[in-house]
């Protein structure tokens, strides 16, 4: 397994948080509350955690491609569901996998 960080600095991180939960709970299986989250996406998995001053997303895959898959449906969903906060892209950082 490899793996992907990012943050998003944000006041809003449980909102987002709750907000990609339910919208991916229609197709996949997902675990969440206030301020943690799991989506388990045929291509890897995201954890997010949220706290005062950001959202903390950590993606795993087995390989690369399915890392960059991953890291692109949470990316994609963030940005349109967090518009106000003009955010372009996350800053994603490599990371040794559990």
């Amino acid at each position: 397994m490899i793996a992907a960080n990012a943050v998003m600095p944000t006041e809003s991180g449980g909102k987002y948080l709750v907000q990609l939960c339910k919208h991916f709970a229609h197709r996949i299986d997902v675990s969440y509350s206030e301020t943690w989250g799991e989506c388990r996406f045929s291509c890897g998995t995201a954890v997010l955690r949220a706290d005062g001053d950001a959202l903390h997303i950590r993606t795993t895959a087995p390989d690369e491609a399915q890392l960059a898959e991953t890291k692109s449906v949470i990316e994609s969903h963030l940005i349109r569901f967090a518009f106000r906060e003009k955010l372009e892209s996350l800053d994603w950082v490599e990371a040794v996998a559990d």
